[in-house]
């Protein structure tokens, strides 16, 4: 089987070498790719929403699978194209990746299905947004309706803070049309976690959850970035959390979305806090997580390609998932500056001397000639697995210290329970 990824993150990374452990698996394109990548696939110098050179990469490396990381091409509709053309696609169609692009229809699911979430209210219209903003309790969060690379969600402790989150969505475009429409909702205080599942719109299997770190500093300090390290599974989950998300949240929406008449296939990624009421919706993605996708791929057992498959013929009953009984941390190294602007093209030095029991999952890296340089914010990932937490994280930053660019900085708080 030949397999297109299509993405250039340590997502997509990670899911290449997953991928790449298949035997059924005979050949693996990524599109774009990335340094890490070029190792284990034929990189494709396409971008993941050129769908015209996208399928003629398709046709001409006689591909069989296609499996989509990011969600800009999702949410424009890439599953559709390629089905329509009857080409296995692993990811949902334009119509089920709303529950991603837009958190106004995502809202109105979790209302009608009564799936728990933050109170809030969606608006068009600034002024009349200003004005319901200045009746809500601090702190308060200001959301983009649509795709803002992550960036568009502010969580706002001064009305002075939430006015200005709100005339920069609504006012200044500073997402452009994601924040024609915005959502103004309760702050949710308590445990942040990611839960995703499979789902081929019947059954739904899920995924060890795992805690991501969004501020760019030790403590949870300074600005939002994609994602600076993450562990898996938390060692407060247990099995009587895990039948209540279930029964709140993940089998309700995957019976909302069949009963809306939508036919989801693919990831329904929950982003949750854990709140003295109980596990509340914070938002859904319509894909594999990043950083994640780095610390639940090393702990799955299953042949991926199976998986996959059985989510997009309808059978996923039929499939079993097997996991290791592992601790997984991850955590990214990231360019100098970042998440503002920072310095591309920087050598990066020290992977051989990396332990081979040590994950690197690339995210902004290229080759050029022979040498391996910085091309993005989050550098890569460096993953390690244990038998606890301390064991996989002892790993992790013992290796991490080897590797060297320019700038290069990292969170050293990750996965470190007080």
């Amino acid at each position: 089987m030949r397999v297109l990824v299509i993405g250039s993150g340590g997502r997509e990374h990670a899911l290449v070498w997953k991928l790449k452990q298949s035997p059924r698996v005979t050949a693996i394109f990524a599109a774009p790719g990335n340094g890490g990548t070029a190792s284990l696939a034929r990189n494709l110098d396409i971008e993941p929403t050129d769908f015209p050179r996208l399928l003629e990469a398709v046709n001409g490396n006689d591909i069989d699978l296609v499996v989509v990381g990011p969600e800009g091409p999702l949410a424009a509709g890439i599953a559709d194209e390629f089905k329509s053309r009857m080409i296995p696609v692993f990811g949902p169609s334009k119509i089920a990746a709303q529950l991603e692009s837009s958190k106004t229809f995502a809202r109105d699911l979790m209302e009608k299905y009564a799936i728990p979430c933050a109170r809030g209210k969606s608006f068009t219209d600034y002024a009349r947004a200003k004005a319901y903003l200045a009746e809500q309790t601090l702190p308060v969060v200001v959301k983009a309706d649509g795709l803002a690379s992550g960036k568009g969600v502010s969580v706002c402790s001064s009305r002075a803070e939430a006015e200005t989150a709100l005339a920069n969505m609504m006012e200044a475009r500073i997402f452009g049309e994601a924040g024609s429409k915005v959502i103004i909702e309760e702050c949710l205080t308590g445990q942040e976690m990611s839960y995703l599942a499979f789902t081929d719109g019947k059954t739904f299997v899920p995924m060890p959850p795992a805690c991501d770190y969004k501020r760019v500093f030790d403590g949870n300090q300074g600005p939002n970035t994609g994602g600076m390290g993450a562990y898996s599974p938390p060692p407060f989950f247990d099995r009587q959390m895990a039948a209540m998300i279930d029964a709140t949240i993940m089998g309700p929406i995957v019976c909302g979305l069949a009963a809306e008449g939508i036919d989801y296939r693919g990831i329904i990624y929950a982003g949750l806090m854990l709140t003295p009421e109980g596990p509340k919706v914070l938002e859904f993605n319509a894909r594999f997580g990043d950083p994640e996708t780095q610390v639940i791929l090393p702990q799955m057992k299953t042949d991926l390609i199976d998986v996959l498959l059985s989510v997009i013929d309808g059978n996923l009953d039929k499939t079993e998932i097997e996991w290791q009984k592992q601790s997984c941390v991850t955590v990214v190294l990231a360019s100098g500056g970042y998440p503002g602007d920072y310095k591309k093209g920087l050598p990066i030095g020290g992977l051989e001397y990396v332990d081979t029991d040590v994950h690197l999952f690339h995210a902004g890296t290229r080759i050029t000639g022979d040498q391996l340089v910085t091309s993005g914010g989050r550098v890569m990932a460096v993953t390690a697995c244990g038998n606890n937490f301390a064991d996989a994280r002892g790993q992790v930053y013992y290796n991490a210290a080897k590797i060297r660019f320019e700038g290069a900085h990292y969170r050293q708080d990750i996965a470190l329970f007080k």
